[in-house]
């Protein structure tokens, strides 16, 4: 139950068509708040100063989620660096800076897990940011995700702001972008064994070992944990929220298979980056706060294969099977 965020509250989600933004949104709807603003990409590029501070100027809102940012997976962070440190650090400064201006009541910033350093302590523990180098794959993403969060707490400090952060383990679900080439490992897992099942392909090749470990929550159960760090949490320090819950690649890859129906065989290519070799977030604190994630992960997988069956446009091949069938 909500104790101070109020229904009439005037609330902008930054990213509100992305996998993080969409959720929130339909969950906050679901609370009855009425008041929230919005702007597709096209209306408000978040890089651009003036257009940002403008937009303060005018809608004044009260509370300000950010969830805006370029992501994408190990392929995508190595091949455009440039782009992801610039874009993140752009979106961070620009949201954070314009909400200090304006006066807003509260900020809630999305870091990522895949932040904290590459041979961190397992179970992650927010404390262990910085203590280490980084993963490689994501050094640019993961920088400009560092400063977000340290603007935060600068601001807290220095102008006595209302900014809190949050730390979400790998996430997947309805909305999220399905290519096998730059997503996140869940959704391009989907992609991949859909079209090859569709395509009668024998075998699917998954990057890496399959040895290194993952954690995954579920978008709506995210979202409930923002909505709830919005309305009680006051900490300056940044806070996880995960299952505790871990798995292997290998194991993901045959539950997605089994859930896609794809028949064929697995094959590792060992010679593909994979990573960090294990990740898993302490979550203590925010259980503390008495959240805790719902979802499984084979439900929660079920349902994003379901979406993906409803809202992905079909390939040549599956269209033509439809129309024959």
């Amino acid at each position: 139950m909500l104790r101070y965020l109020k229904k009439d509250a005037k609330i902008y989600i930054a990213g509100h068509q992305g996998l993080v933004g969409s959720a929130l949104l339909g969950k906050l709807v679901q609370h009855g708040f009425k008041r929230i603003i919005t702007r597709t990409f096209q209306e408000l590029d978040l890089r651009n100063q003036h257009a940002v501070n403008t937009f303060f100027e005018t809608e004044h809102p009260e509370y300000v989620f950010v969830a805006a940012a370029k992501v994408g997976g190990i392929q995508a962070n190595v091949m455009y660096p440039a782009q992801f440190i610039y874009d993140n650090l752009m979106i961070a400064s620009h949201i954070i800076h314009a909400s200090y201006v304006s006066h807003v009541t509260k900020l809630l910033f999305l870091g990522s897990s895949c932040i904290y350093p590459r041979q961190c302590v397992q179970p992650i523990k927010e404390e262990y940011l910085l203590t280490g180098a980084l993963e490689q794959t994501n050094e640019s993403y993961a920088l400009a995700k560092i400063a977000g969060l340290k603007m935060c707490q600068s601001y807290n400090k220095q102008y006595g702001t209302h900014f809190i952060s949050a730390m979400p383990t790998n996430l997947y679900g309805p909305h999220d972008t399905f290519d096998v080439e730059n997503s996140h490992v869940i959704p391009s897992l989907i992609k991949k064994f859909h079209d090859a099942k569709i395509e009668n392909k024998h075998e699917v090749i998954i990057w890496g070992s399959g040895a290194v470990r993952r954690e995954f929550l579920f978008i709506d159960d995210l979202a409930e944990a923002l909505i709830m760090l919005m309305d009680q949490y006051d900490d300056n320090q940044w806070i996880n929220i995960g299952t505790g819950i871990d798995v292997t690649i290998a194991e993901l890859a045959y539950l997605i298979q089994k859930i896609v129906g794809f028949k064929g065989k697995l094959v590792f290519d060992v010679t593909k980056p994979e990573g960090t070799p294990r990740k898993i977030l302490d979550i203590s604190r925010i259980e503390k706060c008495g959240w805790r994630s719902k979802t499984t992960l084979e439900d929660g997988i079920q349902q994003t294969y379901d979406w993906f069956l409803k809202n992905i446009p079909m390939n040549v091949k599956e269209q033509s099977r439809e129309i024959s069938a």
